[in-house]
């Protein structure tokens, strides 16, 4: 079972295929057409769809909720447990357009309208993440709009509605609603482990290490999801089912990022957007390749251990890890071990990973005070883009 909020009601799912995607559930079982498939990878932004979820530093002066934008053709349905699914049909209240999709029409931000509700979906989080006072930055709008594609409008004119936007208050409907958001996610937060099957194919979805190190003794050929940003593409662009799905996104243990004498650690299950502001501080030029790294949506849900436990010859932060001397703690039922990281890639896709063993975290080391560290990227357009090559110097 999991549960999450959409349309204002908690909505629990029990029987149904992990492997099927949010965009099919939406479109196939419900009926919510307004997400449109574009590429089925992540690349072009047109299922863009927004998950609220509580904010873990909420005080009296943050707001209570965070936004973020995802790709609705890459996410499966256990990502959802314990959030709030927002689509573009929830814009609209009161039979009144919402300020973001007004901006739009106003601008003549759409021609097609295909690419259309993506684009909107990703001004709405960018808008309500916004601080009310927030002039307008065109590079981040063009941080929060680099994951949608269009061919029509050349830009300008959804730029422009993102301009108009940020002249308003970012009181809406669903800041009206947030107490009450609040309230419902708390009470669905998991906190016990959940699963899902069809009957023949099951996910899991465990909320701490312990209960992950037993489902790997049991399962040790399971799928570990945590972002599913690459594993996802064997079911949407090769048609495969994954019999067993493990989902790690439920995990706090995983999700940590800190530093123990200087060593930065990263959970390997924290995605890349809330590792960058740590990375920022460690190693200004990984953090700089993280803006290039895919898009805002990929990297809402990307984690940089599945970047490298995937082992991809195309993956832009193994090099600039080792470059760094980083290490990884890799765990089972057994117990821990440390691994460089240089040593972890044993092959094309095999890694030094043992049965039910998986990645808990990356170590990144201080580096040397007269260290000098460069990264650079080469790719066919500057965003959104996977590296023709990609090098890392130390």
């Amino acid at each position: 079972m999991i549960r999450f909020l959409l349309d204002g009601q908690v909505h629990t799912l029990n029987d149904v295929n992990p492997n099927t995607t949010v965009l099919d559930y939406l479109r196939l079982t419900l009926g919510k057409t307004g997400t449109k498939e574009g590429c089925a990878s992540g690349d072009c932004g047109a299922c863009t769809l927004v998950l609220a979820e509580l904010n873990p530093n909420n005080h009296e002066s943050t707001p209570p909720l965070i936004y973020t934008t995802i790709n609705s053709c890459l996410t499966l349905l256990p990502a959802l447990d314990g959030k709030q699914l927002i689509t573009v049909e929830n814009l609209k209240h009161n039979e009144q357009l919402h300020p973001v999709q007004q901006a739009m029409v106003d601008e003549h931000g759409s021609q097609c309208g295909f690419c259309t509700p993506g684009i909107v979906m990703s001004l709405f989080a960018h808008y309500k993440n916004a601080a009310a006072d927030t002039p307008y930055n065109r590079h981040a709008i063009e941080l929060a709009l680099g994951g949608n594609l269009c061919r029509c409008t050349g830009y300008q004119p959804i730029f422009n509605a993102a301009k108009a936007l940020s002249t308003l208050s970012n009181t809406d409907q669903f800041s009206r609603n947030s107490a009450r958001t609040a309230e419902d996610l708390l009470s669905i937060k998991p906190t016990e482990q959940h699963s899902l099957s069809d009957g023949t194919h099951r996910a899991f979805s465990p909320t701490s290490t312990q209960q992950l190190c037993e489902l790997l003794n049991l399962y040790p050929e399971a799928n570990l999801l945590a972002g599913g940003t690459d594993l996802s593409l064997s079911i949407t662009q090769f048609h495969k089912a994954l019999s067993t799905i493990i989902y790690v996104g439920s995990i706090a243990e995983l999700q940590h990022i800190h530093s123990a004498k200087g060593t930065l650690v990263i959970g390997a299950a924290a995605t890349l957007s809330n590792s960058a502001n740590a990375l920022k501080q460690h190693l200004p030029d990984f953090a700089e390749l993280l803006n290039r790294f895919a898009s805002l949506q990929i990297r809402n849900q990307g984690t940089l251990g599945g970047n490298i436990a995937n082992a991809s010859p195309i993956g832009d932060s193994p090099p600039a890890l080792i470059a760094a001397d980083a290490s990884l703690t890799l765990r089972s039922a057994s117990g821990s071990r440390t691994i460089n990281l240089e040593d972890f890639f044993v092959d094309y896709k095999v890694t030094a990973l043992a049965s039910g063993e998986y990645i808990e975290s990356i170590h990144i080391p201080p580096q040397p005070p007269q260290a000098i560290y460069k990264i650079y990227k080469i790719s066919k357009r500057l965003d959104d883009d996977i590296s023709a090559v990609l090098g890392a110097f130390r």
